[in-house]
């Protein structure tokens, strides 16, 4: 396989490109900055923007699929850069696998395109998109899963959308350096009752399934060709009990404090409204959106994709929990 993986240097994108060579595939990648260690492991680094519908045409040509996973994320900001990034970047993409006759792309999407700020307990893909939205970031990533599920085989390749749940695992950039943080400065707060349940996913098994249903994609009847899947480790943890397994590996103490729901919303809302106010371009310390996503539960029925291409967790919890170990003794947070 000639492979694209767009977000290579990402912490998804990285574990993809990594996957496939070693498994003896041809990785090209496009990213915004620059990654030796792609470059370590053979893959021909490109460094663009996915608003360059130039630039990711090139990407495109001479590939057997691509891998979107590069995206916007976050809680905050303008629409505009979510949009452009999120909604128009997939469509240049799209763009892109259709004049240089890409048969195969795996876009990697969210469960939140679901979420509407209330529990989500063994969710199958008939959930459907939010009718409101909480947050810029599912907002844009449903615009653009809908994009690529609609026009899948059309003229465009065939694809399909993956919603990994909360990615964890060793040179995770984002999810454990913020709670980290949070705790040390003594911002972290346990949002609600503590007894809301989460799915996550490693890494490394995220990055299987994107192989697996780019390998499923090959044949022109594949039943994954234009649906969208959830993925998780397929069994549901306590939100806050893992946090604080978390923060052990990190040698912190256990979250103390404690916040309801509805206090954490309306803390979350005068927050949104400030920043918007003053125009400010960092993330709120607390949104609507986020204290939703920290005192419901979200977990998801992951059938369909054990049965349509075949995902199973290969890594466990426990081992993943033992690697991130490993790799947090010798990285200072």
């Amino acid at each position: 396989m000639h492979a694209l993986v767009t977000g290579g240097g990402g912490f998804l994108g990285h574990a993809i490109a990594r996957q496939l060579r070693a498994r003896g595939d041809w990785v090209r990648s496009l990213s915004r900055g620059a990654y030796p260690e792609l470059e370590t492991l053979g893959v021909e680094a490109v460094r663009g923007d996915l608003r360059d519908g130039q630039t990711v045409a090139a990407a495109c040509q001479g590939i057997d699929c691509v891998f979107h996973t590069a995206a916007v994320a976050g809680i905050g900001g303008p629409w505009k850069t979510y949009y452009d990034i999120n909604v128009l970047g997939t469509r240049n993409v799209l763009e892109g696998c259709r004049r240089g006759q890409v048969p195969r792309l795996v876009y990697t999407s969210s469960p939140s395109v679901t979420f509407a700020g209330t529990d989500q307990c063994g969710c199958d893909e008939r959930a459907p998109y939010a009718s409101t939205w909480l947050a810029h970031y599912p907002h844009s990533k449903a615009l653009a899963e809908q994009d690529v599920l609609k026009v899948s085989g059309k003229g465009h390749p065939r694809t399909c959308a993956l919603r990994p749940h909360l990615i964890w695992g060793p040179r995770d950039g984002h999810l454990i350096p913020r709670l980290v943080r949070r705790a040390r400065s003594g911002r972290l707060r346990r949002v609600g009752d503590g007894t809301n349940r989460v799915d996550m996913i490693y890494v490394e098994n995220a990055a299987t399934a994107h192989l697996q249903a780019a390998d499923a994609l090959l044949s022109r009847d594949s039943q994954v060709t234009g649906k969208a899947y959830f993925l998780s480790q397929g069994e549901p943890v306590n939100c806050w009990q893992w946090i604080d397994q978390l923060l052990a590996l990190a040698d912190l103490p256990p979250v103390q404090k404690s916040i309801s729901l509805a206090a954490a919303r309306r803390i979350g809302a005068a927050c949104e409204a400030t920043y918007r106010l003053l125009r400010l371009s960092s993330e709120p310390p607390m949104t609507r959106f986020l204290a939703a996503q920290l005192g419901h539960s979200h977990w998801f029925d992951i059938t369909a994709a054990r049965q349509d291409f075949g995902y199973q967790p290969q890594v466990s919890t426990a081992e993943g929990m033992r690697r991130l170990a490993v790799w947090l003794r010798g990285k200072r947070l």
